[in-house]
């Protein structure tokens, strides 16, 4: 995947002039904060942590933001690094303050998001007696984290905060959390810095082996049905121009996963949109007719793939990855190359540029074009004059335009702006990708919003998803951050309804949300957090509402989207079963060419 720009080296004058003072192990963690360049954190203060909170009041460098929930904090922090490139901070204090922390954090880990997760722990000496508020973080968190550390020395703390942010930047991305005892925070210390990093065996291999590059090269030259399939790891490499270049220089067709829409331009002539579940026919079809796939910085996933022993079954594989872990875990790699996508992909040009031959990709073309037009992306509009959620992405996307950073929560909404916003800048859409968490879109729109104050935000969310962290929207009212949210009401659980509707025969069980009866009306629940709420029932009024919105740049709006409760997300290929079983519409499948 890639190296995240931090700011976390000490400055110049710091490393030159060694600084020793002594200090408490709370203050001593402020001043690590201040050196290792955060200026933001995302938090809520309790017992444990509170003696980090005292100096943390002082700090004219960190600006503290006090959420409503532990868990908004986690996003925030991931919605801030996803749009800065930097590691994003939270702060929770023990037991459920930590606990809360658990899901962002999960997220981020499947996500590849650098964040740091500072807790309060009980004293060391209470550790283990089921104390009050006592919780094993760190024992909790150990298989969704890059690393953790639990500190009960006070003189350990800087040291500490260093690493983590090493960890959680280098390499492939991660959450770090760091667990502080509470004596270890009251007890007084040496401040020394800069320090020295302890971490024996942490070495990321960036280099890709120019053997394999050369191999890499050979079968391109080679193919005749090859695709780049670019995953997340691309962005976090901040590979998008060396991308671009690859892509330009072969005449080679790029998809675009979920979590690395806008790395390639949408408008872009060889850009067949995204592979998978609700991927495009000519993505999906482009994978499972290819004679080679290159992947660069993806991980093959279940959502990609459908039923893995009918994936791709003529491709041949160059893997490109940061994390060795990655390759040929889930589908044999031919060609495995370790490194940083950067480096791999630049380093991939100029072995193509040194060698005579090219692909002649023209027949491969053909079909696929033919895919692309017989089976663009479309919607079913209604009679009854009620809204198409995709109609309303489309104009948010024309309206808004490619600057702006799109959030999403998870469901439907989040495929629909997926698949009819157009992206054509790297980091312009973050969501949930690997671990599907809804909530997301609110707290990481904040974040985002907070890290990139000189970007419109707009998180789009579901009815289901904005009740569970909507609570933030008061955080955004007081700290002056005027995200737009454009919430897709079809008052229920869309995406668990459209699996209930196609594989349940329509019994619909507890996906009803009623929002029908405006149990919560969001319009006077934006109103209640010090937003402006604006409502939105009529295609004639979408334009004018959403314009409406973008005039406003002083406090958060809401948007309440009410749309057909019925519309889905189509493309479509059924969770367990082949991507050759795509189906464009209900009971409709696309006709794939014989294949030689």
């Amino acid at each position: 995947m890639g190296h995240f720009l931090c700011r976390n080296t000490p400055s110049s004058a710091s490393r030159n002039e060694p600084m020793t003072e002594q200090m408490t192990g709370a203050q001593a963690l402020v001043r690590a904060l201040e050196q290792v360049g955060v200026d933001t954190v995302f938090g809520i203060p309790g017992g444990a942590i509170l003696p980090a909170y005292d100096p943390l009041y002082d700090s004219k460098k960190v600006r503290h933001v006090l959420v409503r929930h532990e868990q908004g904090a986690g996003h925030a922090a991931e919605g801030y690094a996803q749009a800065t490139g930097r590691v994003g901070v939270c702060m929770a204090t023990s037991g459920p303050g930590a606990t809360n922390l658990v899901t962002p954090i999960a997220d981020a880990y499947m996500d590849s998001v650098p964040i740091v997760a500072i807790t309060g722990q009980v004293a060391s000496a209470a550790i283990g007696t089921d104390a009050f508020q006592e919780a094993d973080i760190s024992g909790i968190t150990m298989p969704i984290t890059k690393h953790n550390f639990l500190v009960t020395d006070a003189a350990d703390i800087p040291r500490t905060i260093v690493e983590a942010f090493h960890i959680a930047a280098s390499g492939r991305p991660g959450p770090v959390l760091v667990d502080i005892s509470k004596d270890a925070l009251q007890a007084t210390t040496t401040f020394t810095w800069p320090v020295q990093m302890q971490l024996p065996g942490y070495r990321p291999v960036t280099r890709p082996h120019s053997k394999q590059i050369r191999e890499a090269a050979r079968l391109i030259a080679e193919a005749k049905r090859p695709v780049l399939y670019v995953g997340g790891g691309v962005h976090k490499a901040q590979a998008s121009a060396e991308l671009f270049e690859l892509a330009e220089l072969t005449g080679i067709p790029v998809i675009t996963t979920l979590m690395a829409r806008g790395t390639f331009p949408d408008s872009h002539r060889q850009h067949l949109g995204m592979p998978g579940m609700h991927g495009t026919v000519a993505a999906v079809g482009a994978l499972q007719r290819s004679d080679l796939i290159i992947a660069l910085g993806a991980r093959f996933d279940d959502r990609v793939t459908g039923r893995l022993d009918t994936f791709a079954p003529y491709a041949k594989v160059v893997h490109a990855d940061i994390d060795p872990a990655e390759i040929s875990k889930n589908r044999h790699a031919d060609v495995p190359i370790v490194g940083d996508c950067k480096e791999v992909i630049a380093d991939l040009v100029a072995a193509i540029k040194a060698g005579s031959a090219r692909g002649d990709y023209t027949e491969w073309w053909r079909h696929l074009d033919a895919y692309r037009e017989t089976y663009a992306l479309g919607y079913e509009t209604y009679e009854d004059g009620s809204l198409a959620p995709q109609y309303i992405m489309e104009r948010i996307g024309a309206l808004v335009g490619p600057d702006a950073i799109y959030t999403a929560g998870v469901g439907q909404h989040q495929m629909w702006a997926s698949q009819f916003i157009g992206y054509e800048k790297p980091g312009s859409f973050i969501n949930s990708g690997g671990a599907g968490t809804m909530g997301f879109a609110v707290p990481a729109a904040m974040g985002a919003k907070m890290g990139r104050p000189d970007k419109d935000v707009w998180a789009i969310d579901g009815d289901g998803c904005f009740q569970m962290t909507n609570q933030e929207l008061a955080t955004c009212a007081l700290e002056g951050v005027p995200i737009k949210v454009a919430v897709i009401n079809n008052g229920n659980l869309g995406m668990v309804r459209q699996w209930q509707t196609l594989f349940y025969e329509e019994r619909y069980s507890n996906t009803d949300l009623q929002s029908a009866r405006r149990i919560p009306d969001f319009v006077k629940l934006a109103e209640a957090y010090g937003c402006v709420g604006l409502r939105c029932e009529r295609p004639e009024d979408v334009d004018d509402t959403i314009r409406k919105a973008m005039e406003i740049t002083d406090m958060p709006v809401v948007i309440d989207f009410v749309v057909h409760q019925d519309a889905m997300v189509w493309p479509m290929v059924a969770a367990g079963t082949s991507n050759d079983d795509i189906k464009y519409a209900r009971d409709m499948a696309p006709k794939w060419e014989h294949e030689d």
